[in-house]
């Protein structure tokens, strides 16, 4: 009896190029929602029904989830697993953006609370995204490990001579510092196999989604330091002042009055639910807008006089506590609206993280090796 209680151990393995999977998930729900809701904004949302049938986007998300599932279990080629995560964050946007028709007895696709459950969602998926990525586990027998999966990857399409050469780099790491001789023997088998092949295709351009390399070779020459503080103190001083608005409004509503008062009401884009609705977090809303809008002006102000170490540090303070609570309030009161805000806030948040790693070059995610 004892035995059929037992379960075999089970050891999990991150697949390679997790996050950069995990990133295009994100992004395209992301997508997915925002084109959803702007689209349906702008044709008057129109639907796909008759007197009796009526045929949700909801089906097409729960279509495209289906087939981001199946294609990794039907083919092996490396680039499916790109698509499918892009089907998988296409679908799972068209499938949570109809969440207020799942809470509510009416089906009321416009109920408030459908759009911070959405932002939640979001939120939750980012934090799966930093904890796959805050420690990069390194196998001793990683090298090995990607010569296996680019000599599949070969047997499927003919490599290239970039690949080749990445084969037989990647073999001859494995050989010089290898986990075990029978690692070593391995290695040393595979890159006879790899050299023994015909001659590598000449490079050619693929219809492949796979994560780009030299990234922070790239974003250093086109944003050079001076470039990207200048870039992160307009962004932060912006939204700063943007986060003051709403308490402006309230307060000084009754003085201002006329086109000035027009103006601040204005700022908003789509549907609001009036505040008397929740009165008790609209007030905190607007107390939270006002401290972290101070966060970001004085974030803005220190990398403006070269304290940077300061500034960045109160600013990742600043943009975390917006878009994990003023947001969230954001996305109540002021629905969708507050989409093209919220995003810039991510951006500047992980231009932040970017600065202060090339300030830092010793900082970065943790790289944790396992043992075969």
């Amino acid at each position: 009896m004892r035995r059929l209680l037992t379960f075999p151990e089970i050891r999990l393995v991150r697949r390679e190029s997790a996050e950069w999977y995990m990133f295009l998930t994100l992004i395209c729900f992301a997508a997915s929602v925002t084109v959803t809701r702007l689209f349906l904004s702008l044709a008057g949302y129109p639907q796909i029904a008759t007197k009796d049938l009526h045929i949700a986007h909801v089906l097409w998300g729960g279509l495209l989830l289906y087939a981001g599932a199946l294609l990794p279990l039907i083919f092996s080629n490396q680039g499916i697993y790109s698509l499918a995560a892009i089907l998988a964050g296409i679908g799972v946007g068209l499938f949570m953006d109809e969440v207020g028709k799942f809470i509510t007895q009416t089906n009321n696709y416009f109920f408030p609370i459908a759009a911070p459950i959405i932002y939640i969602f979001f939120l939750l998926t980012i934090i799966l995204l930093l904890h796959i990525r805050r420690a990069r586990y390194a196998p001793k027998h990683a090298e090995l490990s990607r010569a296996l999966i680019e000599i599949h990857e070969s047997l499927n399409e003919k490599a290239t001579e970039e690949e080749w050469t990445q084969m037989k780099l990647n073999l001859q790491k494995a050989i010089e510092k290898p986990p075990s001789a029978n690692h070593a023997d391995l290695a040393r088998a595979l890159l006879k196999f790899v050299e023994a092949e015909p001659a590598p295709l000449p490079a050619r351009r693929k219809l492949r989604i796979r994560p780009p390399k030299k990234v922070k070779q790239f974003f250093l020459r086109v944003l050079p330091n001076p470039r990207l503080n200048g870039l992160l103190v307009a962004g932060l001083l912006g939204i700063g002042l943007l986060m003051w608005k709403n308490p402006l409004s309230v307060l000084l509503g009754n003085w201002i009055g006329g086109e000035a008062g027009a103006f601040l009401e204005r700022l908003h884009f789509g549907r609001q639910v009036e505040a008397l609705t929740a009165p008790g977090w609209f007030e905190a809303r607007l107390v939270l807008e006002v401290a972290v809008g101070l966060l970001l002006i004085l974030a803005a102000a220190l990398l403006l006089s070269k304290r940077t170490r300061s500034g960045t540090i109160i600013g990742i303070v600043g943009l975390f506590v917006s878009l994990t609570t003023v947001d969230l309030l954001l996305f109540y009161f002021e629905q969708f609206s507050t989409i093209i805000t919220t995003a810039i806030q991510f951006l500047l948040l992980i231009g932040l993280f970017y600065f202060r790693d090339r300030l830092n070059p010793g900082r970065g995610p943790a790289v944790k090796e396992v043992s075969p």
